[in-house]
């Protein structure tokens, strides 16, 4: 007889990041993680390095200061945000605060591979319904509720599709939902949309007391590294989060670049801009070259090549010259390869490299 967990943990495979390095390779560009092409504000950098003189203190437990900037920034109120340590601490929070044992999770079937993996983990049933196009299909996963479900997670835009639900639709599964069920939006990538009718879930947070909208540090603000998130919720559930998370869940220097971040100037017009623009031309090349590049409202771009065996030809290809992008074979996409953009020198290489790779060379 020895110690076991709970059978559900068992299920769970452990999540692997993008890789960093390639054998034999001495330069390595990294595009497979959608960390922000600039890396972090100087700002930010300046706040980590001043922080560290005071790294014998605890933070506030209660991230007053940076709450309060966010909602300055975003125009929320400080009192409805929940800071966190990455906001895959959030969702997992909200899953083991809201699912369990007995309860049903409901997610579109290439969403973010944390909702699946911590949903298992805290013992939910996960039912991952069919997309159309790539995109999350609000009839079929209003189909897939059942007396059991407590959850609905909706990445939007998704990663790492890049689709987008519109407005209406979002609503629309709001809508369709008991009040008895908690949906989950989760806005990573809120920032790079420039969609004039898109909301990242403040209005159905301030409409309902049922949502809850997701954003983090990680993708625009380039600091993935500093495992900052945060969410924006009703005042019930901003009470059942402080609760259960730890008392000093988001370390002093990660709160202080988030400041830093959220105050420096135009940084987030630059990155945006820049998104946008190379977005646009990888896609046109690439899709020049013969390769189906599906439509993006983030950072990145999924390339279909077709079959597995090509996306996995085409990573090596791109892995010969030093230029390591995300497979996405773990996400039941194998016939595709998800690339960040990265900035212009990097994004030219990967234009260059696909180009040759699709037309033989």
């Amino acid at each position: 007889m020895t110690v076991m967990p709970r059978p559900s943990i068992l299920s769970v495979e452990p999540y692997v990041g993008g890789e960093s390095k390639v054998p034999g390779v001495n330069r390595v560009i990294k595009l497979s993680s959608n960390e922000g092409a600039f890396g972090p504000p100087p700002g930010a950098i300046r706040a980590i390095a001043e922080a560290a003189k005071e790294a014998h203190r605890y933070p506030d437990g209660g991230a007053t200061a940076l709450r309060e900037a966010i909602g300055a920034r975003f125009g929320l109120d400080p009192a409805r945000i929940v800071c966190g340590n990455g906001s895959d601490e959030l969702l997992a929070l909200l899953i083991l605060a809201y699912g369990g044992e007995g309860t049903e999770l409901v997610m579109s079937a290439h969403g973010f591979m944390m909702y699946d993996l911590t949903g298992r983990w805290a013992g939910c049933r996960v039912i991952k319904v069919p997309e159309k196009n790539l995109t999350a299909d609000v009839d079929g996963m209003l189909a897939a509720i059942g007396p059991r479900t407590r959850l609905v997670f909706l990445a939007n835009p998704n990663n790492p599709t890049g689709s987008i639900l519109p407005q209406s639709e979002v609503e629309r599964l709001r809508a369709g939902l008991r009040d008895d069920i908690l949906l989950v939006l989760d806005s990573a990538y809120a920032e790079y949309v420039t969609r004039p009718d898109y909301d990242p879930g403040v209005k159905l947070v301030d409409a309902a007391p049922n949502t809850v909208m997701c954003r983090t540090f990680s993708k625009i603000f380039g600091m993935g590294g500093m495992r900052l998130g945060w969410c924006y919720a009703p005042p019930a559930i901003v009470d059942v989060l402080g609760r259960v998370r730890g008392p000093f869940n988001v370390n002093a220097a990660a709160m202080a670049a988030g400041i830093a971040a959220l105050a420096e100037p135009d940084w987030v017009e630059k990155s945006v801009a820049h998104n946008s623009e190379w977005r646009g031309k990888v896609a046109e090349a690439l899709t020049a070259a013969g390769l189906k590049v599906w439509p993006s409202e983030g950072n990145f771009l999924l390339v279909d090549f077709g079959t597995p065996e090509r996306a996995k030809a085409a990573d090596a290809h791109l892995r010969a010259r030093g230029l390591i992008v995300r497979a996405m074979g773990g996400y039941g996409l194998g016939q595709a390869l998800r690339v960040t953009i990265g900035t212009a020198e990097e994004n030219t290489l990967v234009i260059e490299a696909l180009t040759a790779f699709a037309r033989g060379g």
